[in-house]
């Protein structure tokens, strides 16, 4: 809602920013006047049982509503606006999981390598000609279960901690032999 708000503001306040504030009461009636995505409704039907008017005659003619129309009406719109949150919400979840992977068992002691993707190398301009990992670090500690400390040397300027995200297992690479070895030319 923030962001929603901020780009509202951004299209009509001026260059120095100073009028923001007058444009607030405009900016509330319109993002409360608006349908939500996730609720079908909007936040002023979700709070009041009935839209904002825009003007003309506030005076309404015939029948008045008792109070319990009003509870009972405010009550389906209520349900509806949560059952269209929780629907929303599996949706996010669903669509959250299919990215989301196992996480590893990190013990201290385990052989990492670090991802070069987030890292600044002065030295190495061209980011695309990196090793996609470097070193072998060992794990100092398990922070949490998806953070870990690192044993680091001082050429590298990062926090220690870094998000296991940023790191795959090492795995010993056995040597080539070189072609001679494994078929000799006998002389």
């Amino acid at each position: 809602m923030n962001q929603e708000l901020e780009q509202y503001l951004r299209f009509f306040v001026d260059h120095r920013q100073k009028d923001w504030p007058e444009w607030l009461a405009s900016a509330e009636f319109a993002v409360n006047n608006k349908v939500h995505i996730a609720t079908k409704v909007s936040p002023f039907m979700a709070n009041y049982g009935k839209e904002l008017r825009m003007g003309g005659d506030i005076r309404k003619k015939g029948k008045v509503e008792s109070a319990m129309e009003f509870i009972e009406r405010m009550k389906k719109v209520h349900e509806e606006a949560g059952t269209a949150l929780k629907k929303m919400q599996e949706e996010m979840k669903r669509y959250a999981d299919q990215s989301r992977k196992e996480t590893e068992d990190w013990e201290k002691g385990n052989r990492v390598l670090l991802s070069t993707k987030d890292l600044v190398f002065k030295e190495r301009p061209a980011k695309k000609l990196m090793e996609r990992y470097i070193g072998l670090y060992v794990i100092e500690e398990v922070v949490s279960s998806n953070a870990v400390k690192l044993r680091l040397p001082i050429s590298i300027r990062i926090h220690p901690v870094v998000n296991v995200s940023w790191i795959v297992w090492y795995k010993k690479q056995k040597k080539r032999q070189k072609k001679e070895e494994r078929n000799p030319i006998e002389v």
